[in-house]
């Protein structure tokens, strides 16, 4: 694909997902450079001149070299008209709490890196990660359930089109479902997966869609 847009991400990183599934919905066409977690590629000396942090994604577009998700998705938002958040102050203000509280609560501290940490402090204790993840992304989402009902799913978290809420809840059910955190009684929640389910900007988006083993 011949395009200036070029997006460094790895196919299970949520903070790229989501990068995914917004340059989707903006039809926007880019090429993906995969940074590969696993391999430690985040730290080559290479990556680490494209970010400092060691972190994807980076999205190199419009003859800019961005990094952090929720910064890029807001340029994007800007600068494509997307709509991904209400213009009121009050509703805007209501709507990014709805989805930092999964993409800046939630997500960081279920980072892998954090999780892996977590778990050499522990002697490699029985069941972690694992039981690291689910002791924090259940109540996450529980929390996410009940903020859901000052909004009108219709059949999205905020309304009748796709938000920056949904951009960030459906990375961080794929990493639920990953590892067997429970949200089956949260019948908001499943309503707006089906419904992003359905969306080709997800489908297209989703880890099974992009990884090649």
């Amino acid at each position: 694909m011949m395009t200036d847009t070029i997006l460094f991400d790895y196919w299970r990183s949520s903070a790229s997902y989501r990068l995914r599934i917004a340059l989707n919905l903006a039809k926007i066409e880019y090429r993906s450079e995969v940074v590969d977690l696993v391999k430690g590629e985040h730290r080559d000396p290479e990556h680490l001149e494209r970010n400092p942090q060691g972190l994807v994604p980076v999205l190199d577009i419009d003859g800019l070299r961005l990094t952090q998700s929720l910064a890029i998705l807001d340029y994007l938002d800007r600068t494509r008209n997307m709509g991904w958040l209400p213009q009121d102050p009050a509703e805007r203000a209501k709507a990014q709490a709805l989805a930092h509280s999964i993409a800046v609560d939630v997500h960081p501290v279920c980072n892998l890196k954090v999780a892996r940490q977590a778990t050499l402090l522990s002697g490699n204790a029985e069941g972690m990660p694992g039981d690291w993840m689910k002791h924090f992304i259940r109540p996450g989402l529980q929390a996410f359930e009940e903020l859901l009902s000052g909004f009108d799913q219709s059949p999205y978290c905020t309304g009748d089109q796709v938000g920056l809420a949904d951009i960030c809840l459906m990375p961080q059910l794929y990493n639920a479902r990953r590892w067997g955190a429970d949200f089956s009684d949260m019948p908001r929640i499943l309503a707006v997966e089906a419904a992003c389910a359905e969306h080709p900007a997800f489908e297209a988006a989703h880890p099974d869609s992009v990884h090649t083993a």
